[in-house]
C-alpha cells in the first residue's frame, strides 16, 4: 500500500529539503514522488559539463515558451529538471541567497513571516559555507557552498575593473553586503555537483521512514475539500499514493500550477473550458510568471589564457580524465567564479543588475564558441515588471502546459537592458582589461544606437532559467494569492505548495538557494513548529544610493 503521513510531489530543491526535514525526528513517514531517474553519472556530477544535462531529454522536461511577441516570435527553452534533485541537478550550480530587501518585499506583499529577518536563520541552517562572512553564514548545514579557485587572471581583472569604474567590492554577496564585485559561490563539494539530492534526499532515503516512488503525478485527489492523496501513473498503471496528513506540491513553477489546475484548483473559467470540475476558484494559479533574462557581452582576448583553448576534443578528454580520477582541474568548476551585483541608477536602493563572468566566449548550450580567445559577462536586470502565465493546453496530464512569459513586454525592460550593455562596455573598457582586451565580439562595436541595441536585445536576450511566481504566496483574502504564508493552498485542506512557484516576486540572482530555503521553512510550518527566531542582523545598504549608482 502506497501510503505515508506526508506525500511530496517532486524531488527538487524544495522537495528534497522537505523530505529531509519532515522525516528528521523519525515520527512521520514521507513518500517523495519523482518522475525522473537517477542523477548518477559524469554528465550531471561533473560541474563543467553543466550545459549537457540542461539539453538532454533524459534529465529535462523539455518545456518551451510560446512564441514571444516582444522577441520577434522566438520560442525560448524553459529547462526544468526531470531527475532526482530536480533542477538542482541540471542547473549552473551558482549559489545566491537573494537580497535582504527581496524578502522584505515579500512580507510587504502579504507573505507575513517571510521578511529577511525571518528567512536568514533558514539560510544559515541549510548551509555549510566555505569562506563566507562570519556571523552571516551557516557552517554545519547539509548544503556545501564554496568559492572557485579564481586562478585565471581574467577573474581578478573583472573585479578590479568594477572597482576602477567606481563600484563597490564585496567579499561575500551572500553576507551582509550583496552590492559590489567579488567572488561567486558554487554548490560544489569535493569537485562534484552538490545538488539538493546530494545534500538532502539521499541522506533522507537512508531513513526507514522515507521512500521514493517513481511515477508521473497526474493530479491531487481531493475529497470534501481535503487533499487525501496523489494519482500517479507508474508501470503503465494508474495508482494512488495516499497521504494520511498532507500532500505537498513541489514540482516547479511550471508543473506545480499545472498539477493544481488538473486537480480542480485555479481560474474557474479556464478549468471549466478544459472540462475540469472546480474544487477551488483561485484565479492566481498560473499567473504572475516571472523570470530573469540575460545577454552575453563577449570580448576578444589578446592573450591565449581563456577556456577557448580547451574546447577541442583532446583537451576535453584530458580534463574529463583528470576529473574522473581525481575530481580536480577545470572539470571541477562551473567556471562562474566572479560576480557582481550593482544598481542601475541613483534612487535605486539595492542592486537590480547581476553579472556572471567567465573567461571564455561560449554559449550556455556549449555551441557557437567564438573563433578566437575571448571572455564574457552574462548581464541582466533583476526586477522586470513583465508578467506571464502558465495554463493548461488540454485536460490530459501528459500534454505540456502553455507557457507565456511575455518577456520584454514592459517598456522599462528595454531601458534597463540597454543600460546593462553600455555599463558592461564601460567595465570592459577599464585599464584592468588593457592587457587582454581585443575587439568586441558581441554585440560588436558597431551596435551603438538605442535602435540597434534593441534589435540585438530582441534577437539575443535569453532566459537565465529562473522562472517563478505562478502559485503566489500572500494574504488569504487576496484573490491572486494561491497559498497563505504557511504555504497552505487557500480553500483546500491538507494541501500545500512549497517551491519557487510561491515567490511573490523573483529574488536577486539565481533561484536554487531561495528554493531550498523555502523547503526548509515550509517544513517547520507543516510540522506545526515555531519558526526559527528572527535575526536582528542589519544588511548593508549603500549610503550613497540616493545620489549615485556607485
Amino acid at each position: 500500500m502506497l501510503e505515508a503521513d506526508f506525500v511530496i510531489i517532486g524531488s527538487g530543491s524544495a522537495g528534497s529539503a522537505m523530505a529531509y526535514r519532515l522525516s528528521e525526528d523519525g515520527k512521520h513517514s514521507v513518500i517523495v514522488i519523482e518522475f525522473g531517474g537517477s542523477d548518477i553519472g559524469p554528465l550531471i556530477q561533473m560541474p563543467s559539463a553543466l550545459s549537457i544535462p540542461l539539453n538532454m531529454s533524459l534529465y529535462d522536461w523539455g518545456f518551451a515558451s510560446e512564441p514571444e511577441p516582444h522577441l520577434g516570435g522566438r520560442v525560448l527553452a524553459t529547462p526544468r529538471g526531470k531527475v532526482i534533485g530536480g533542477s538542482s541537478s541540471i542547473n549552473g550550480m551558482v549559489y545566491v541567497r537573494g537580497h535582504a530587501r527581496d524578502f522584505d518585499h515579500w512580507a510587504e506583499e502579504g507573505a507575513a513571516g517571510w521578511g529577511f529577518a525571518d528567512v536568514l536563520p533558514y539560510f544559515k541552517r541549510m548551509e555549510d559555507s566555505d569562506g563566507g562572512e562570519d556571523g552571516w553564514r551557516g557552517k554545519s548545514g547539509p548544503l556545501h557552498v564554496q568559492r572557485g579557485s579564481r586562478r585565471n587572471p581574467l577573474y581578478g581583472a573583472f573585479v578590479e575593473a568594477g572597482r576602477q569604474a567606481g563600484f563597490e567590492l564585496t567579499d561575500d554577496y551572500n553576507g551582509s553586503k550583496q552590492e559590489g564585485f567579488g567572488p561567486m559561490e558554487q554548490t560544489i563539494s569535493g569537485g562534484r555537483r552538490w545538488s539538493a539530492a546530494s545534500a538532502y534526499l539521499k541522506p533522507a532515503l537512508k531513513r526507514k521512514n522515507v521512500s521514493l516512488v517513481k511515477g508521473f503525478a497526474r493530479r491531487v485527489i481531493i475529497e470534501n475539500q481535503r487533499a487525501v492523496g496523489v494519482e500517479i501513473e507508474a508501470h503503465k498503471q494508474i495508482q494512488v499514493v495516499k497521504a494520511r496528513r498532507e500532500v505537498i506540491v513541489a514540482a516547479s513553477s511550471i508543473n506545480s500550477p499545472k498539477i493544481l489546475m488538473l486537480s480542480g484548483i485555479g481560474p474557474a473559467e479556464h478549468l471549466r473550458e478544459n472540462g475540469i470540475t472546480v474544487v477551488a476558484d483561485r484565479p492566481g494559479v498560473g499567473r504572475n510568471l516571472q523570470d530573469h533574462m540575460e545577454l552575453y557581452i563577449q570580448q576578444e582576448s589578446l592573450l591565449p589564457i581563456t577556456l577557448n583553448s580547451v574546447l577541442n576534443p583532446f583537451s576535453k578528454a584530458l580534463i574529463g580524465a583528470q576529473w574522473l580520477f581525481f575530481k580536480t582541474g577545470l572539470g571541477a568548476t562551473n567556471h562562474f567564479e566572479a560576480a557582481a551585483f550593482v544598481r542601475s541608477r541613483a534612487g535605486v536602493d539595492y542592486p537590480d543588475i547581476q553579472y556572471h563572468f567567465i573567461p571564455a566566449a561560449v554559449r550556455y548550450d556549449g555551441k557557437a564558441a567564438a573563433k578566437s580567445h575571448g571572455f564574457q559577462a552574462h548581464v541582466g536586470p533583476m526586477r522586470s515588471k513583465s508578467r506571464g502565465s502558465v495554463t493548461l493546453r488540454s485536460p490530459d496530464p501528459k500534454s505540456q502546459p502553455v507557457i507565456r512569459f511575455n518577456y520584454m513586454s514592459h517598456p522599462d525592460d528595454w531601458t534597463e537592458f540597454r543600460h546593462c550593455i553600455r555599463l558592461t562596455r564601460e567595465i570592459f573598457g577599464q585599464s584592468a582589461f588593457d592587457p587582454y582586451r581585443g575587439k568586441e565580439i558581441s554585440p560588436g562595436s558597431q551596435v551603438q544606437s538605442d535602435d540597434d541595441l534593441d534589435i540585438f536585445i530582441r534577437d539575443h536576450a535569453e532566459s537565465a532559467y529562473h522562472p517563478c511566481g505562478t502559485c503566489k504566496m500572500g494574504r488569504a483574502d487576496d484573490m491572486m494569492s494561491v497559498v497563505d504564508p504557511e504555504c497552505r493552498v487557500i480553500g483546500v485542506e491538507g494541501l500545500r505548495v512549497a517551491d519557487s512557484s510561491i515567490f511573490p516576486r523573483v529574488t536577486n540572482g539565481n533561484l536554487n538557494a531561495p528554493s531550498i530555503m523555502t523547503g526548509e521553512k515550509a517544513s517547520d510550518h507543516i510540522l506545526g513548529r515555531t519558526p526559527l527566531a528572527p535575526s536582528n542582523q542589519e544588511p548593508w545598504i549603500n549610503p550613497r544610493w540616493q545620489a549615485s549608482d556607485r
